[in-house]
């Protein structure tokens, strides 16, 4: 026990952050950030050694930023001198880059993951050529870190269940009643009306089914399970259709078509904790991730002879699928959760300040979002052209709006931006999203680049202080009526950087019309972003945001996209998946197949940790 406990305090002498960085936690941070009640809940006494360090990197990232951008210490505590300033910057530093991405595999695992609405209704279209749309009068599902794909949060509530066996007899009944998706279901016809060909080609036909609905071979147990269905059917005396009708049905309501199975049982005795994906289970994370559906035949054929184990054909297969049709899921169900576009056709403006918004207004302002994002995947456009892209897509009604002159009809056509509008957070679809009905909202401009675009997020805001319209004196310009409110140092030091984001497109007003003046009040753009960055306008806030932070912009959108992929929150050790699809963008002009790319071929995406 001694030696034990000497080896212990010897381990804890030569570690770094019990040596060098810790000390100056306790002079400069304590006071502020220790105990039960740390300010913000961060308190650094908790963390003893480097071990604890890199279970929390998303904290320390964070840190280590602030105390860059000299926003911590707050100004109202006290100025922290260079010296200090960059031990603590270095030793945190330091810490972050002890993480060993080259140690033993660490690719996380994804619970039991249900079809959400969007999944389901694609699968049924794909599986059976039936575009019903039945997940549409199915309960909403629940959002997890941004998206509604997430395994841990899509539960099964016994309504659900109820929907999905009233959705399965329904869709056999409409597969009966068509003749041409009957035949695209059951394409095997027997060679003559004798019994014995009839059965052997039914149960080929539901073998067929059964495993593009499984997406996956079926194994002799499930086989043996459904011909016994089949069986008991027919002599009961059922008919043909009857028997067809209630093995489909049983096949729509089985698990293995409503969730996505992986199976936690080792592939080898010598890979205990981790296992690589099969290829019809990494077919399935691939069409879910880029289709929101199931594979199709190329996909199930590459998954047969096993060759999509192979990184080169995996990242093949991923861009021939972006150029589909059927990306347009990306489109809908990453952007439209991503930027929130989902949102945009239930804002409501007022009326009376804005009489030129309408709903036709509001989805025209969707889809420009969507062209765009969309141009992007299919032209493999440099990502950082959601930041600064100098043209967008409208049609005549949304050319109207921005004052562009030469748009005619309903259609989107691309078009050269004058100077002012520059990517998409100037497109009208983010600017009224991130407005009041009645005004403009610089702190939620500010608050969703810093949330969606850098990922910075703010802090919550202190239970105690009252929303601007409650703050008591609120006379003059809205800058001035800001700056009044953030006079509480405890709101200071997250509204410094999300004001001055915000005012920098208050040119913009809450529909998106570029102004010079506010009612009376003469508009100023202007402000200062951590690092001394001063900027004037849209035009250079977002050229520093495309300069200075696109590594920043870059790692979120590595981020949301991962998260997106997996259906999975990330934890510490994605950090190395995220380092390296940064990398491969960097390496490739910022292209968006480099980023899928660097998805599907992660270790995260294509292999899984096993239950102890």
């Amino acid at each position: 026990m001694l030696l034990l406990l000497a080896g212990n305090a010897i381990a804890a002498e030569n570690n770094h952050f019990t040596k060098e960085l810790k000390p100056l936690l306790k002079q400069y941070c304590y006071e502020c950030h220790s105990g039960d009640d740390a300010e913000s809940g961060v308190a650094f006494d908790r963390f003893t050694d480097s071990a604890e360090v890199q279970t929390d990197f998303e904290l320390w990232e964070k840190v280590v930023r602030l105390v860059k951008e000299r926003q911590m210490p707050p100004a109202d505590a006290f100025e922290l001198e260079t010296q200090p300033l960059q031990k603590i910057v270095s030793g945190i530093e330091y810490e972050l880059s002890q993480f060993d991405c080259s140690s033993e595999s660490r690719p996380g695992r994804v619970t039991i993951r249900r079809l959400n609405k969007a999944e389901y209704d694609n699968t049924i279209r794909d599986l059976t050529g039936l575009d019903l749309n039945l997940g549409q009068s199915f309960p909403s599902d629940d959002v997890g870190n941004g998206f509604d794909n997430i395994a841990d949060v899509l539960s099964l509530p016994p309504i659900l269940l109820e929907k999905y066996l009233g959705a399965a007899e329904t869709i056999s009944l409409a597969i009966l009643e068509d003749e041409v998706i009957r035949k695209k279901v059951f394409p095997i016809t027997p060679a003559s009306d004798s019994i014995e060909e009839k059965i052997s080609s039914a149960t080929e036909n539901v073998k067929l089914f059964a495993s593009r609905a499984f997406r996956r071979p079926l194994t002799d147990s499930e086989q043996q399970k459904l011909f016994q269905l089949m069986s008991n059917a027919w002599q009961q005396g059922a008919s043909e259709a009857e028997i067809s009708q209630t093995v489909i049905t049983a096949i729509l309501s089985n698990p293995r078509f409503i969730f996505r199975i992986e199976e936690d049982k080792p592939t080898s005795d010598d890979l205990e904790k981790v296992r690589k994906l099969n290829s019809y289970e990494i077919a399935t994370r691939l069409s879910y991730f880029l289709w929101s559906s199931m594979p199709d035949e190329r996909l199930f054929e590459l998954a047969e002879k096993n060759q999509l184990q192979d990184p080169v054909i995996l990242v093949a297969e991923a861009k021939r699928m972006l150029q589909d049709p059927k990306a347009q899921a990306i489109v809908d169900n990453f952007a439209g959760q991503w930027l929130q576009l989902r949102d945009v056709e239930r804002l409501s403006p007022n009326p009376e300040q804005f009489p030129s918004y309408s709903p036709l207004l509001g989805q025209a302002m969707r889809k420009e979002t969507e062209e765009f994002f969309s141009h992007i995947v299919k032209e493999d456009r440099s990502v950082l052209e959601f930041l600064n892209a100098d043209y967008t897509f409208v049609n005549e009604l949304l050319a109207n709006h921005y004052g562009i002159k030469g748009v005619v009809g309903d259609g989107f056509q691309r078009v050269k931006l004058r100077s002012q509008r520059r990517g998409i957070l100037t497109h009208a679809s983010i600017l009224t999203l991130t407005s009041n009905p009645t005004r403009t909202s610089p702190v939620k401009r500010g608050k969703w680049i810093l949330e969606n675009i850098l990922d910075e997020p703010p802090p919550p805001a202190p239970a105690d202080v009252p929303d601007l319209e409650e703050g008591g004196e609120t006379l003059g310009s809205l800058r001035e009526q800001m700056e009044q409110h953030r006079a509480n140092p405890s709101c200071a030091v997250c509204h410094r950087t999300m004001d001055a984001i915000g005012f920098g497109l208050e040119n913009f007003d809450a529909i998106g019309v570029w102004r010079e003046k506010d009612g009376d009040d003469t508009i100023d753009p202007s402000g200062e972003l951590p690092g001394n960055k001063a900027f004037r306008g849209a035009s250079q806030l977002i050229t520093i945001l495309a300069d200075e932070k696109r590594d920043a912009f870059a790692r979120c959108l590595s981020e949301k996209l991962l998260i997106y992929a997996l259906g999975r929150g990330l934890v510490s050790y994605d950090r190395c998946a995220i380092n390296d699809a940064v990398s491969a963008l960097e390496q490739n002009d910022y292209r968006f197949s480099a980023l899928i790319a660097a998805i599907v071929t992660s270790e995260p995406f294509t292999m899984r940790e096993l239950v102890e």
